[in-house]
This record gives structure tokens, C-alpha cells and sequence, in this order.
């Protein structure tokens, strides 16, 4: 899961927003599920257990105590992984969890908005999830900068963090969609 790939300029990953602002805004699809059993794993899942008290089941953040409710699970535009990472074997790199087809801006999604994904309920936490220092390693300064652009930071392009309500199991192919927004 390490592949190389070219880095990509500012402007090319700008370019490749249009394609970004398609992004499905009610129902989108589940494209991958990762899980990170230790620091620097990835397992590319077709079916995972989402769970209130663990996560993503097997999942490392589990093993933290206290777990962090706000950020209990992370969801990634795969359009915007996809762009960035160029490679679909590079986007478990992200070390997010699961990405979807769909808008995650703060206009379709603001905090508290619940998604069914599978047989599983997650809300949008108020927490942003940002580029970090190993997602400039794996995918470049430029990258980085994208992500974190103040201009664009409303679609949330480094994904959304998210606290899990109900549990259920997910599989690739399902559909996510919103269910409610809870202020």
C-alpha cells in the first residue's frame, strides 16, 4: 500500500475540484473500508462493525482510553482521496476509515447531521479533521495545503470526524445517507 506516485502541484489539485463539487449531497456511496490495527497497518475491509463503545471494531483507536467520542471514526470524500492519492491502493495512506461518495461540507453537513451507513448511525462531530504532518509525508506539502486551504475549508476536504450512535455492520456498496440534522 505504499506505491509511489507523483506529487501533485496546488493548482492540479484545484483543478480537480469541479469534480469534487459533484459529489453526491443526500445519498452517496460507501467505496472503502479501512481499518488500522497498529500504528502505520491498513486492512482494506469489504464488511465492518461499527460500535458505539469500540469504533470500528479491531480498529486501533479502540485501544485508546479514554476513546474520543467526538472522533470516534473518520468518513473521507473518496473523490478527493482519489485525487490525491491518484493510486485507489493509495488511499488507505489517508488513515481514515471510511470513504464515501458524498458532499461532507459544512453546508450539507453541518454538526449534528446523522448518517445511516449500512446498519449503522454516525453523527458529525464539531471536531475538524485536518491534514497532518503523516498526511504530508504519504501525499506531499501541496497536498496538505489543499486540504487545509482557508479558502475551501467549508467542503472539508480532509474528511469529517464522526461519533457512532448505533451500531451496525457496513459493507462497500452501501449507501449513505442522510438521515437528520440535529442542532
Amino acid at each position: 500500500m505504499s506505491g509511489e506516485a507523483r506529487e501533485l502541484t496546488l493548482a492540479e489539485l484545484e483543478a480537480g475540484l469541479a469534480h469534487v463539487y459533484g459529489s453526491p449531497r443526500d445519498a452517496g456511496t460507501l467505496d472503502m473500508i479501512v481499518r488500522r490495527p497498529r500504528s502505520e497497518e491498513r486492512e482494506v475491509l469489504e464488511v465492518a462493525r461499527l460500535d458505539p463503545d469500540e469504533g470500528l471494531v479491531g480498529d486501533r483507536w479502540a485501544a485508546r482510553l479514554p476513546l474520543r467520542f467526538e472522533q470516534q471514526i473518520t468518513l473521507m470524500n473518496s473523490r478527493v482521496i482519489a485525487l490525491v492519492a491518484q493510486d485507489r491502493a493509495r488511499w488507505a495512506l489517508a488513515g481514515d476509515q471510511l470513504y464515501v461518495d458524498m458532499d461532507l461540507s459544512t453546508n450539507n453537513m453541518p454538526t449534528g447531521t446523522r448518517l445511516a451507513v449500512g446498519g449503522a448511525v454516525v453523527e458529525v462531530s464539531a471536531k475538524p479533521h485536518l491534514g497532518c504532518g503523516k498526511f504530508r509525508a504519504r501525499y506531499g506539502f501541496d497536498a496538505v495545503r489543499f486540504v487545509n486551504s482557508p479558502r475551501v475549508s467549508d467542503l472539508r476536504l480532509r474528511g469529517i470526524n464522526a461519533r457512532i450512535l448505533s451500531a451496525g455492520d457496513v459493507r462497500v456498496g452501501d449507501t449513505i445517507r442522510k438521515i437528520a440534522v440535529v442542532e
